[in-house]
């Protein structure tokens, strides 16, 4: 068979083709990624975030310990700070107030509420 169009227009529906084309498969990709973009957001607000603010708020416990707060460390000894240095601190526990020393990282919790007006 014969091509009666002239090349040009011949070109010009090719290209007008293929930008059709691109422009649908962008979307396909858009709607294909859109579940899993959407489970990454949902972990990100319901485990991600949730765990770096409690990291935050225990790291703020930690450096705030002074000396006389009653603190329990993360395997289960109760004591109250005798001493603190840079990246440990060292405890009293027990009734014959023996002495331990710990790591800061080690602190699970502290019982003393301290007053934040300062």
């Amino acid at each position: 068979m014969l091509n009666l169009l002239p090349l040009a227009a011949t070109s010009t529906v090719v290209s007008a083709s293929s930008t059709a084309t691109a422009g649908s498969s962008a979307l396909s990709m858009l709607v294909t990624l859109s579940p899993i973009l959407l489970i990454v957001l949902v972990f990100y607000f319901l485990m991600i975030r949730p765990q770096r603010k409690r990291e935050k708020k225990t790291t703020e416990m930690r450096n705030s310990l002074q000396v006389g707060d009653e603190i329990t460390t993360v395997g289960g000894v109760i004591g109250r700070v005798v001493m603190i240095k840079e990246d440990s601190l060292v405890i009293e526990t027990g009734a014959d107030r023996s002495k331990l020393r710990i790591k800061k990282w080690a602190v699970q919790g502290s019982s003393t509420i301290h007053d934040e007006s300062k």
